[in-house]
């Protein structure tokens, strides 16, 4: 019978190492005793499918759980992006939406966090908001009180946001009271980003932005990326949510002053 059930498991472990890597691609992050109880395999098996699964460069182990490796989310629309970490995100841009006043300028980034911030800058007009993603701008474009500013320049049609030159010159001639925005991983103190685009189109929103705010989900903590945008003490504050590992929170107040941690309970 032992030998009838390890064949049985055997047989069924690529339809469960698929099943596991489209469950992290999509929610961003789960807790590796989870997935062993919701697959029915032991903690050992779990990680042992995580590693393969790690191996083929799909997933990020961390501590307790798996995220989605950044550069397999590359391939990942707006629409997939957005999904992943949805109620954290949503959580995460109800504390940062506090620091929001009417008559401010604003600066969004093309991250799916910072668009989960739409719905309460339009409550607060009148209000400047100038972004480089398209999802933003069709959202607020015909708010009235809602002045829009398009940071144009290269197109990049998966991620529904512009690049390049131009993008970072149309920054340069604006200023805003504060910036919003968010990052594919933090590892060491460090924001990391999949591309050298994204950093320099963000480098130029910080540097033409009086406040700084960092929006970040527990699931990019330990996460790998390529490119350097700064270190989280370059902002003014981080808001990230009640799933974040101690030890990361720990890490994260000592660099930065003011670090905000939003409830999923509330």
């Amino acid at each position: 019978m032992t030998g009838v059930s390890r064949e049985i498991r055997e047989r069924s472990q690529p339809l469960r190492r698929e099943r596991i890597r489209q469950r992290v691609l999509e929610q961003g992050f789960a807790r590796l005793d989870e997935l062993a109880r919701d697959f029915g395999v032991s903690l050992m098996t779990m990680h042992r499918d995580v590693d393969a699964l790690e191996s083929e460069g799909w997933l990020v182990k961390i501590r307790g759980g798996a995220t989605a490796n950044p550069s397999a989310l590359v391939l990942a629309g707006v629409r997939e992006r957005a999904s992943a970490m949805r109620m954290e995100k949503a959580a995460i841009a109800a504390v940062g939406a506090r620091m929001i006043r009417p008559g401010q300028s604003v600066f969004l980034d093309d991250s799916t966090t910072v668009l989960e911030l739409v719905p309460f800058l339009v409550a607060q007009p009148p209000m400047t908001i100038a972004t480089n993603f398209l999802p933003v701008t069709s959202a607020v474009g015909d708010v009235a009180g809602i002045d829009v500013h398009v940071l144009g320049g290269r197109y990049h049609p998966r991620q529904e946001a512009c690049f390049g030159r131009q993008t970072i010159e149309a920054i340069a001639q604006l200023h805003a009271d504060v910036v919003f925005m968010s990052t594919t991983a933090v590892s060491d103190g460090k924001c990391l980003h999949r591309s050298e685009e994204t950093v320099m189109v963000r480098h130029a929103l910080m540097g033409n932005a009086a406040r700084r705010v960092l929006l970040v989900d527990h699931a990019k903590f330990g996460r790998p990326a390529p490119h350097l945008l700064c270190g989280v003490e370059e902002f003014d504050t981080v808001i990230t949510d009640d799933g974040i590992d101690a030890e990361d929170l720990a890490d994260l107040r000592e660099r930065c002053a003011d670090v905000q941690v939003a409830s999923l309970s509330v």
